[in-house]
């Protein structure tokens, strides 16, 4: 068929759509019955035409190139390394190693796992000396290394450095040894998790990246950012596009013409205790959204990782979960997926135009570790948490089986391996630390208290 269909439909212009749903509300404003605004002041309108488009940056996001990571935290390396070698038989396909202390045994914790397989090494301590034993690891067997090493995001979630220094020294001395790893990392899952609104976690991003451009002049492998993906389906997928054109326009300021390796995983502020398989829900979304965004590895979380170690039936549903997304879903089959929905490209252009202005404020007023030890950053987040804590007590936010339709039968104290509130550790800081903390904590602590009283009766 040669003709075209549609050919005899006119175009509608947006002034015409507008006209039409004016005529349907029947005298009600148009700005208060249909557009609302979201928490970073990015008003989001009923629909978007082509006539209201602007040409702006594309960024590639490879979306059918994710790669399905594993989170294994070392403390047994036989085991550790048995559980890599299952999981990936079992359809994982990058590994990421949590590390305490650099008395691993690096070899055996890696034995049998093929070059090809992308493996991430987040250390929670600095040590020249075991950065360049991976470094020298990687470069003989040809491995695709990336090592999260990240002294300021240390210093925000604990308020102290790895050490007694700031470890900028370490990381240049790392950067001229070690080249045939990524060894530097930004994790700005912290300031998610701790409230902050998406264009300060893009913004605060930029600027602790900035740091590093700043005191480290050879960087010449990709920065790997750990981001905390929300429910916000797409504002996140925005999130992630706006935070790759912004990163290389900084970048390119320094002369790195690497794009950034974003490693994502969904957000545990949103999660809850009670009525907990709806964590597999939001996990999906949230999953979803690194993917269209494009995301390099995406980790997912357990549904019960709040209440439970890590156990197999929970990395296994978390694992299928991105199995089905990948290879069902077929989420492999297409790049740049979002390209051409003008809400998503709106909504990118807006978060990194806010993004860019608050970048360019923190670093006019000293920069991020200066605004950090200030005690900026902090304050900025708790206002944004604040009101968004607001927003769920009152129900405007909803968590669904917490604060709407809750299961009153539903019994959890019976079941808990971990801690899953704010612990409370009291010492001596630099900087006031960020701390994460997850919508539901008090309704949640409340609800025990109430099981506690009712098992004592």
């Amino acid at each position: 068929m040669s003709e075209n269909l549609f050919d005899e439909f006119g175009p509608v212009s947006s002034k015409l759509w507008k006209q039409q749903i004016q005529f349907e509300l029947k005298g009600a404003d148009y700005n208060e019955t249909l557009v609302w605004e979201s928490p970073e002041g990015i008003k989001v309108k009923p629909f978007y035409h082509i006539d209201e488009t602007k040409d702006a940056a594309i960024p590639n996001t490879k979306a059918s190139q994710f790669a399905i990571c594993q989170d294994i935290f070392v403390q047994d390396v036989d085991k550790s390394n048995a559980r890599a070698l299952s999981t990936l038989k079992r359809g994982a396909e990058a590994i990421r190693f949590t590390l305490t202390a650099p008395d691993v045994d690096v070899n055996k914790l890696l034995s049998g796992i093929g070059n090809g397989v992308s493996i991430y090494f987040h250390l929670e301590f600095i040590s020249i000396d075991f950065v360049k034993q991976l470094d020298a690891i990687a470069k003989q067997n040809g491995s695709q290394f990336y090592v999260q090493l990240d002294p300021i995001g240390h210093l925000a979630k604990e308020g102290n450095w790895y050490d007694s220094s700031d470890n900028f020294e370490a990381l240049n001395t790392i950067a001229i040894a070690c080249t045939n790893l990524s060894f530097l990392s930004v994790d700005t899952s912290l300031y998610q998790n701790a409230g902050a609104n998406i264009v300060q976690q893009i913004a605060y991003t930029l600027s602790h990246a900035n740091e590093y451009f700043n005191r480290i002049p050879t960087i010449y492998r990709p920065l790997t950012i750990q981001v905390a993906v929300g429910t916000n389906y797409f504002f996140e997928i925005a999130k992630l596009r706006a935070l790759k054109l912004l990163f290389n326009l900084v970048a390119k300021e320094y002369g790195h013409e690497h794009d950034c390796h974003i490693v994502t995983l969904p957000t545990k502020r949103n999660k809850t205790l009670y009525d907990y398989n709806v964590n597999m829900l939001r996990t999906t979304t949230e999953c979803m959204s690194a993917i269209l965004g494009g995301a390099d590895a995406i980790i997912n979380l357990p549904y019960d990782a709040l209440y439970h170690k890590s156990n197999e039936f929970g990395d296994r549903i978390a694992r299928n979960q991105l199995l089905v997304l990948k290879h069902e879903s077929y989420f492999d089959k297409v790049n740049n997926p979002a390209d051409g929905s003008y809400y998503i490209e709106e909504l990118t252009q807006q978060l990194a135009d806010k993004a860019l202005a608050l970048f360019k404020d923190i670093e006019a007023n000293g920069g991020f570790l200066a605004q950090l030890k200030e005690n900026t950053i902090q304050r900025k987040i708790q206002e944004s948490a604040n009101k968004e804590q607001e927003l769920f007590d009152s129900g405007k936010e909803v968590l669904l089986g917490t604060n709407k339709y809750p299961n009153k039968a539903d019994r959890m104290s019976h079941d808990l391996e971990l801690f899953p509130f704010v612990k409370i550790n009291p010492r001596r800081t630099i900087v006031s630390p960020i701390i994460p903390k997850r919508l539901a904590e008090k309704i949640e602590q409340e609800r025990l208290e109430t099981e506690k009283t009712e098992a004592n009766k």
